[in-house]
């Protein structure tokens, strides 16, 4: 069986693309077409996924935008149409779980059984006992918070140590050094902190990084690339949610959700090709 990293490999070459397409569905935003529609998340998600899937490394679902809507059942039925459709693309599931024995085995099960992710984010705050639980699926991925886009991930990941190296590049390690028994992991790093970003990097090798930040939160895409890039020129799944999914709230919504993956792509590869 293909495992989730051998896909996501394949995905960067296939597309020439480090774009990840985040999913954050919104009722209030959607097109005056979908308003009204009890399948309106599902029409709304499906149509960004088909205008922006050729130009994408992957579709990174936001759950918590379901679940708020009792919409769990539309995220399924998105999740097979990815699988079904689009079965190239890997498929992330962010849910930043952080739960320890049958919980996390619970939520291990909801992620890669009922919504057949290929991977799923998670919290290390518990610590590897919270983790451990998913690295039995081992061909399913690992996406741990490091060093998150957010300013008030600094309250704690920026804490120094004994060892006078910041929480986060301790989790890093760990996760590097310990927890990546089956190649399966990755780190979530944000695009806000390119220093902190280029330092991952250079702890954990060619691991692959889950990079949300730019667009919407204002992250740069030059900065990014060159402090984040693997060895081999690939390593990230930029992610990009509200900028391009509601990059048009017309007729338009579709064609300008293209334009605005097409846009993103571009100018990674830009600064890709400057490396």
């Amino acid at each position: 069986m293909t495992t989730f990293t051998q896909k996501l490999d394949a995905a960067w070459s296939h597309a020439n693309s480090l774009l990840m397409v985040g999913l954050d569905p919104d009722p209030m935003r959607f097109p005056a077409e979908l308003h009204g529609r009890p399948d309106a998340i599902y029409e709304f998600c499906r149509g960004i996924i088909d205008a922006t899937a050729p130009y994408a490394c992957g579709i990174k679902p936001q759950i918590a935008y379901f679940a708020a809507q009792r919409a769990e059942d539309q995220l399924e039925e998105l999740c097979r149409y990815v699988a079904e459709r689009y079965p190239q693309l890997p498929l992330v599931l962010d849910a930043k779980r952080g739960d320890i024995g049958s919980t996390a085995e619970q939520y291990a099960r909801e992620a890669f059984e009922r919504f057949g992710a290929d991977a799923v984010t998670l919290s290390p705050y518990l610590g590897f006992d919270s983790i451990e639980p998913y690295l039995s699926w081992e061909e399913k991925g690992v996406i741990i918070l490091c060093r998150t886009s957010n300013k008030g991930g600094s309250d704690l990941q920026a804490l120094e140590l004994d060892s006078a190296e910041p929480l986060y590049l301790r989790v890093a390690s760990l996760v590097a050094d310990k927890w990546n028994r089956n190649g399966q992991c990755a780190l979530v790093v944000g695009a806000t902190f390119p220093q902190e970003l280029a330092q991952v990097r250079q702890r954990v090798g060619d691991m692959p990084l889950l990079v949300p930040g730019i667009g919407a939160q204002g992250g740069d895409i030059d900065a990014t690339v060159k402090a984040g890039c693997s060895s081999r020129g690939t390593g990230m799944m930029i992610n990009s949610s509200r900028a391009i999914i509601y990059a048009g709230a017309g007729d338009d919504w579709r064609e300008a959700a293209a334009k605005a993956a097409v846009d993103t792509r571009d100018a990674i590869n830009t600064a890709r090709s400057a490396l």
